[in-house]
């Protein structure tokens, strides 16, 4: 649902670079180009990222009353 703040794994923060990771795919450019890019050269951090299915605007829209 929502990023996680830091690697299951390893421990490293990788929440802040999210944003960027998605708008730069948005904008065409190679997952895996974006990823060392970002500094993200571990295979745990790289597997929460190509993972990652973000479902927050899905669930947004079920709000409890």
């Amino acid at each position: 649902m929502i990023i996680p703040i830091r690697c299951f794994s390893c421990n490293k923060p990788i929440a802040h670079l999210w944003e960027k990771y998605k708008e730069r795919i948005a904008n065409g450019e190679e997952p895996a180009k974006v990823l060392t890019d970002l500094g993200l050269t571990r295979y745990c951090c790289r597997s929460v990222f190509l993972g990652h299915v973000d479902l927050l605007q899905e669930i947004a829209k079920f709000k409890k009353f």
